[in-house]
């Protein structure tokens, strides 16, 4: 499979797989932000993806940005719907304690392209009953064997 990328900015860069095999590429910025402790910033990629229909794409955060500053994805993983042909945006949250600077080149997310399914959806009155039921957060306990 290919993607199409369309580059919306001078300083766009095609994602990116550090190894053959890897299921993430790497996002790069084409900005200069500044991301102060517990805030979010929105920075731009300069790209505009095709998407095959069946597919979607997944932004998701880069482990060592997270484990060394504390920047993540906000809304993680960031859902790129195949019809979708905007810039590839990211939404990074700084949870660490100190301000961080992106800047344009810098790796900022991973992209993750998995085949997705679009059932259709039917409106029941009851749903077939399971061992699990309604049970949500924290309904499983401690509970071992």
């Amino acid at each position: 499979m290919k993607i199409q990328v369309q580059f919306l900015h001078p300083a766009a860069r095609l994602p990116w797989r550090a190894h053959e095999g890897d299921g993430g590429a790497d996002l790069h910025s084409v900005e200069a932000v500044v991301i102060p402790p517990g805030e979010r910033r929105d920075v731009g990629t300069g790209l505009a993806l095709a998407i095959p229909s069946g597919h979607a794409g997944f932004v998701q955060p880069r482990s060592g940005l997270a484990f060394r500053h504390g920047i993540s994805v906000v809304n993680a993983p960031g859902l790129i719907d195949a019809g979708y042909r905007g810039e590839v945006r990211v939404c990074l949250h700084n949870g660490g304690e100190a301000p961080f600077t992106v800047a344009p080149g810098d790796r900022i997310a991973q992209l993750v392209i998995q085949a997705v399914e679009t059932p259709a959806f039917d409106a029941v009155v009851t749903l077939e009953e399971t061992a699990r039921g309604a049970g949500g957060f924290g309904s499983t306990g401690d509970r071992q064997g």
